[in-house]
């Protein structure tokens, strides 16, 4: 294995700083690393470095916080090196640290690039996605960058248990986690670390789908709730009926409809997530909302995007967030035992036509969705005493061919 010495090398100018360089000794061969930190004689002392002045002390303290980084991620290329090449020379090692791609050994650095290399190739929401995991690991970190081949099963149990504390399901940590997993694994498919396997004892997998949906009683409610007076809350309202009424529709869905798309009395559009062509006959419930809102100098159907041609996403975006937020006050005021959110309309539509008998093939359809099982997940949430009930249906059937 490749060792490593700092060395000072002293000016041939009278009373001018000498340099200091680290030394990468393999087999015979010895290479150099300049590390750009400058010390007096006196300051190096045979190794020990110290201040000479007071007013040195400052500089000091940076110089060997800088060396003792410069060595950290030296000793990482050779590990790495090791592993992947062991016929590795000393010229491989400096190769290796004077790499442009050697900046991405950080764990924020590596995910800002790769966050910037989705966004160039348009695929923006899996960015999105990766810059808010990245944002709830670096809380969790409070800030603290490091080497991403220092990731190990200790840090990641640890942000388990984090994201568990602050109030996370056990689905959103699991996201997350999975996001985590993709980044650590395309630096290790980049050949930039050795995998450890840190993530082999956290939970990837999906928990038990939490029930998301209100009955018929519970949207009529909302339906006739005074919200005159909340103009905020009256929107939010307005956005999730219109959900419900357009069979769950997606908010992304709804902030991209335009008035283009509503002819003959017939809604077209296609998903964003599938691209799949949904046809919805339009009824009075839904027009209301539209007349609601004067929307006469835009192209869109509903005021979502307001300003068009200039950050319509970021646009989309800040608004879910605050109908949400809305929403989840308005379920507050009905006594809703589970938050108020717009993927609340969606589920709700789904489990109140499968309350009304409509066939499972029928709803799925409906939302759009490319089969019949991912149906079936929204429905798992469907409430226990409507299972009880069919249940008790089929026992009394059972006794009563006994009693006969």
């Amino acid at each position: 294995m490749a060792t490593v010495k700092l060395r000072f090398r002293p000016s041939s100018v009278p009373a001018k700083e000498g340099s200091l360089t680290y030394l990468v000794m393999q087999g015979h061969m010895t290479k150099q690393i300049k590390t750009g930190c400058k010390l007096s004689e006196e300051e190096w002392n045979g190794g020990d470095i110290h201040a000479a002045t007071p007013d040195r002390e400052q500089y000091i303290d940076w110089v060997k916080s800088e060396l003792a980084e410069q060595e950290k991620r030296i000793l990482y290329i050779i590990k790495v090196l090791e592993h992947t090449f062991p016929a590795y020379t000393a010229n491989d090692v400096i190769k290796a640290y004077t790499l442009p791609e050697r900046q991405y050994d950080t764990f924020i650095t590596f995910t800002r690039n790769v966050i910037a290399s989705l966004h160039t190739a348009g695929k923006v929401r899996t960015a999105e996605t990766y810059k808010n995991t990245l944002n709830s690991f670096m809380r969790f970190r409070n800030g603290c960058d490091f080497f991403i081949g220092d990731m190990d099963s200790d840090i990641v149990a640890a942000y388990e248990t984090y994201m568990k504390s602050i109030g996370l399901r056990k689905n959103t940590s699991s996201f997350y986690i999975g996001i985590l997993r993709a980044i650590y694994n395309r630096a290790v498919s980049k050949g930039l670390i050795v995998n450890t396997y840190p993530f082999k004892n956290a939970f990837t997998g999906m928990d038990k789908t939490v029930k998301r949906a209100i009955d018929a009683k519970s949207i009529h409610q909302i339906i006739t709730l005074d919200l005159r007076e909340t103009r905020r809350y009256d929107f939010a309202r307005d956005m999730f009926l219109f959900s419900f009424y357009t069979r769950g529709m997606s908010f992304v869905d709804m902030a991209y409809l335009k008035k283009k798309n509503l002819k003959n009395g017939t809604l077209s559009y296609n998903r964003h997530k599938s691209g799949q062509q949904l046809l919805i006959r339009w009824e009075d419930c839904m027009q209301h909302i539209v007349d609601k809102y004067d929307m006469a100098n835009s192209p869109y159907l509903l005021p979502i995007i307001t300003t068009t041609g200039i950050d319509e996403r970021k646009q989309y975006l800040s608004k879910i967030h605050n109908v949400n937020r809305n929403l989840r006050k308005i379920g507050q005021m009905i006594g809703l035992g589970i938050p108020l959110t717009l993927y609340v309309a969606r589920h709700s539509w789904a489990t109140i036509a499968y309350n009304s008998n409509i066939p499972v093939s029928v709803i799925s359809e409906g939302l759009g969705h490319d089969s019949e099982k991912t149906t079936r997940i929204y429905l798992s949430s469907l409430d226990t005493g409507v299972i009880d009930n069919a249940n008790r249906m089929i026992l009394e059937s059972v006794q009563k061919g006994i009693q006969h």
